[in-house]
């Protein structure tokens, strides 16, 4: 699968003066984007081999280039030559570890211990490449050392970040289309299985009993091992409930308060809401898990008290949950989540307070919620995710808000059916969501 939204951005990014930091999920195909299509595509626009210098860090032969000092030097001498231009692909740059500063301890290479200020890291080894001018410099890097808060923190505004993401549905979709007719898939069946099983690349090449193997392992090998490791926390346990805790409760309105009670109810072991936040972080920062804050429609602003958590993919969510859920309509609303994300939209869930009379004609002040406000550019969408509004009692909750918004901004329905782009009798859009993820590309 050819990546096109990220070989773009690449490909947008080359020469810019910057180095190119691609972040995102463990496992979701960053060396590969890396090493195998941007290396591709570089040669298929007449860029020699010899001009492309990949240095896999986490390789023991490489080993001595994990001295950051020896690491600048290499790449140096092999981009010596100031008349040819050379693109720098640097893997798993985390393995650099941070040093004293040599001219402070005697010229000898001494690791740095925490709180050391006077050090040399793969941080300083980046910015001074790219600040060669005939070195386009590319990295990769485990979330285990490099996280999207120490991008931010590091590099600042010094770096370009491309964030990376599991298969989307659209992509896996495009592939579909490029297989033998007796290997393709119809759309639905395509998608439910996309649900189901996420779009984590390797698990996309095994077998369903292998997918659930496969899924399950990440988490206990490779994410709970990379948050421990990064974050020194001692209670793995509860490390692993908490995460179950977000996966059966995607989609619901939460806060460190109502997860810790939850924690508390399962686990009958107290849990104070500062160590939830921190290990709610770490699954934030690590990528697994991302957020979608409440926003008042009517008092235009961002609302903090709560919020909302979706899987960076419905497979690792699923896993979690040994694949079994109740609830498919929160499953629905994290694949839409993800595929809007995806495909650029800023995304909140939207909440407004209604003044309305009751049974007895007294005044009471009622709550209502669109699922999605989803934003890019001048573009803005209210979206209801619904697995099903052939009930009339169910259509009629969920178009209540779009309803008593009554403004001029586009309100959609995606439901979990085959359905075509129509309009209901209030005018309000009514789609498929296979549909709808297939659009969102073009826009609305």
């Amino acid at each position: 699968m050819e990546r096109p939204k990220y070989l773009n951005q690449l490909a947008n990014a080359k020469w810019n003066g910057f180095p190119k930091i691609i972040t995102g999920v463990r496992r979701c195909g960053k060396s590969f984007l890396l090493k195998e299509l941007f290396y591709n595509n570089l040669l298929s626009l007449g860029v020699k081999k010899k001009n492309i210098v990949t240095l896999e860090l986490d390789d023991a032969k490489n080993a001595k280039y994990r001295n950051p000092l020896a690491l600048n030097e290499h790449i140096l001498n092999i981009c010596s030559n100031k008349k040819q231009r050379f693109y720098v692909f640097l893997d798993e740059i985390q393995r650099v570890y941070t040093i004293v500063n040599p001219e402070l301890a005697d010229g000898k290479i001494i690791l740095a211990k925490e709180g050391d200020s006077e050090v040399i890291s793969f941080v300083d080894v980046v910015l001074g490449l790219s600040h060669e001018s005939n070195i386009d410099l590319y990295v990769t890097g485990s979330n285990s050392k490099m996280l999207s808060s120490d991008i931010v923190t590091e590099f600042r505004d010094k770096a370009t970040e491309i964030h990376m993401g599991p298969l989307s549905f659209s992509e896996i979709y495009e592939h579909n289309l490029t297989l033998p007719e007796n290997q393709k898939k119809e759309k639905q069946d395509l998608f439910y299985e996309y649900m189901r099983y996420g779009g984590m690349p390797l698990a996309m090449q095994k077998e369903p009993s292998e997918k659930e193997s496969y899924l399950k392992e990440l988490f206990k090998t490779t994410y709970f091992k990379d948050i421990i490791e990064r974050n020194k926390i001692r209670k793995s346990e509860a490390l692993d409930e908490l995460c179950t805790i977000l996966a059966d409760c995607t989609g619901e309105f939460l806060n460190a308060e109502k997860i810790a009670n939850t924690f508390v109810s399962r686990r009958h072991e107290k849990i104070d809401k500062e160590t939830v936040s921190a290990y709610v972080n770490a699954f934030l920062d690590a990528f697994i898990v991302a957020e979608a804050r409440r926003y008042d429609l009517k008092g235009r602003n961002i609302i903090n008290s709560v919020r909302k958590y979706y899987f960076c993919d419905t497979g690792l969510r699923n896993s979690r949950l040994d694949f079994m859920y109740s609830d498919e309509g929160h499953l629905l609303e994290n694949v839409v989540y993800n595929e809007l994300i995806y495909n650029g939209y800023n995304v909140n869930v939207g909440t407004f307070d209604s003044v309305e009379k009751d049974v007895q004609g007294k005044s009471v002040r009622k709550s209502y919620e669109v699922d999605f406000m989803a934003t890019k550019g001048s573009e803005k969408i209210y979206l209801q995710i619904a697995d099903n509004i052939s009930d009339s009692e169910t259509k009629k909750r969920e178009i209540r808000p779009f309803v008593l918004l009554n403004d001029q901004i586009k309100k959609m329905i995606v439901i979990n059916r085959p359905v075509k782009e129509m309009q209901d009798e209030k005018g309000f859009t009514v789609i498929g969501v296979v549909e709808f993820l297939l659009r969102l590309a073009d826009g609305f």
